[in-house]
């Protein structure tokens, strides 16, 4: 994992020890899970579609399995024969969502099963021309990630409907933390500060997706959305502008859209325009959010990127001096 990722500041503890999480998909985000769930005595199982990988995090102590498309759990009856808990961050693909079509109907078998997480994305809602957008509103995706978001949650409602599983639905706004961050992208030079009027998104501290979904696990309500993003909404070029003077950095100026030549992604990304109302979490779970802007959630970025940095000195200067 990346070095500036430490184990997550929640106030949220799970209220069942002893429990056993599988994450189809260890990424950033499965991982500080993991972390937050490990000090209570959780057994995690974690996929990875690098077999490098898969040797990294049994250092980790993770039980770790290569999975993807082409490679399905080998023995799916004794991986997932006394798992409580599944987490599934893996993308979508043009076939569809990986996990559910390779093993949902093992995943609908399993007896110990108390809860699932859907990582998905407010793409699903796709263009609201800046307007508020909450869980009730019918999605609309107007890119094609936003389209295979949606139709792998429509397979997931689909098993919950025949099945009765206790899945819950996470949609994410853009996730950021340490080592993921406007600061990363500034220091690696593929930052711009571009103006289009009225244009505004919603962020996610991945602190506040850990606290949520541990939430979630204390609190489950089978078949839910949860839409996961912070109470200010705010154009790019202002968390470049404050990212940029956390760092002691001059704010490079500001660029019209239209004069913008960017990949196709980049470019979809400023043709969705909306707010995302998060008030489900708060009154549904209880949870309040560690970072509710994103000027909070950039400075205890840095703070943490600071104090790792300040340990790596030090221990650069005890190895030097024990030479």
């Amino acid at each position: 994992m990346n070095d500036t990722v430490s184990a997550p500041h929640t106030p949220v503890s799970p209220k069942h020890k002893g429990k056993k999480l599988l994450c189809f998909g260890y990424g950033y985000t499965a991982h500080l899970l993991a972390e937050a769930l490990k000090p209570y005595d959780w057994d995690i199982i974690g996929t990875t579609t690098d077999p490098d990988k898969k040797k990294q995090l049994r250092t980790q102590g993770i039980n770790s399995l290569v999975f993807d498309s082409d490679h399905a759990l080998t023995d799916p009856y004794t991986t997932l024969a006394d798992v409580t808990h599944i987490l599934v961050s893996v993308p979508p693909s043009a076939r569809g969502d990986v996990v559910c079509d390779l093993h949902g109907e093992d995943i609908a078998q399993m007896k110990n099963l108390e809860w699932i997480g859907y990582l998905s994305s407010t793409g699903v809602y796709g263009n609201r021309d800046g307007q508020w957008v909450d869980e009730t509103a019918m999605p609309a995706p107007t890119s094609r990630r936003g389209t295979l978001r949606y139709m792998a949650e429509q397979e997931w409602r689909n098993l919950f409907d025949e099945y009765h599983l206790p899945i819950h639905f996470f949609r994410m706004s853009g996730i950021y933390g340490p080592g993921r961050s406007a600061l990363d992208s500034i220091r690696a030079g593929n930052s711009r500060r571009i103006d289009k009027p009225g244009h505004a998104f919603n962020r996610i501290h991945v602190d506040d997706i850990v606290q949520t979904l541990i939430a979630s696990m204390n609190k489950p309500n089978p078949g839910t959305i949860y839409n996961l993003a912070d109470d200010h909404p705010a154009p790019s070029h202002e968390v470049i502008a404050y990212a940029c003077t956390l760092l002691g950095l001059d704010v490079p100026p500001l660029i019209p859209f239209e004069q913008v030549d960017m990949a196709p992604m980049v470019r979809s990304f400023y043709a969705d325009n909306k707010r995302v109302k998060n008030t489900r979490i708060k009154e549904e779970l209880g949870v309040t959010l560690l970072y509710p802007d994103y000027q909070s959630g950039l400075s205890a970025c840095f703070e943490v990127e600071q104090e790792l940095s300040e340990i790596i000195h030090n221990n650069l200067d005890n190895d030097d001096t024990s030479e």
